[in-house]
């Protein structure tokens, strides 16, 4: 049994990394094996995530000591572990956890999501990955970005050729 300076300990680590994070996805790992559970979280430390088994109580309790929004607790009923997405990258886990349940019948199980101060439910998941990442979001921009100039360039290289086609012609025609 843990004593009372170790679950406040317990409480103020996770307090901390709730506050870094830029999402939390609480997923039910119950019906997980060990090794399933390990292979997910060496997959979501790879991806610059944490992965923690909290207790119910200690982790309210963490949440209660950050600003994140109120939601029913009896939906974190049963075994929890909080994945807590990186600053910079609050999409990438749900992807991860969508590809994840997917290739294995649905395991872990979603019970809710804190993304960006907004709750969602479980139901959600496939939701919030369909939604673009950071570096999604930032290759986009830079492709509209440099789309006009390849247009330019594109057209100069058609007029330049063009005017070259029209130069061997007429240096035909002199030439016959």
């Amino acid at each position: 049994m843990a004593t009372r300076e170790q679950k406040a300990q317990v409480v103020a680590d996770v307090a901390e990394a709730i506050t870094e994070s830029s999402a939390l996805y609480f997923v039910d790992f119950a019906t997980m094996t060990v090794a399933e559970d390990w292979e997910l979280r060496r997959l979501v430390k790879s991806k610059g995530a944490r992965y923690r088994v909290v207790k119910n109580t200690l982790l309210l309790r963490a949440l209660e000591q950050t600003n994140q929004p109120q939601f029913d607790e009896r939906m974190l009923f049963g075994q929890t572990a909080v994945v807590f997405a990186p600053p910079s990258d609050p999409i990438t886990p749900a992807k991860l956890l969508k590809e994840y349940a997917a290739k294995h019948d649905g395991k872990p199980r979603l019970k809710l999501a804190i993304v960006e101060g907004a709750v969602y439910d479980g139901s959600k998941l496939t939701m919030i990955a369909s939604l673009p990442t950071r570096e999604e979001i930032i290759a986009a921009i830079m492709g509209s970005l440099t789309a006009p100039a390849s247009g330019i360039v594109g057209t100069i290289n058609s007029v330049i050729g063009g005017l070259a086609s029209v130069i061997e012609e007429a240096a035909k025609k002199k030439a016959a």
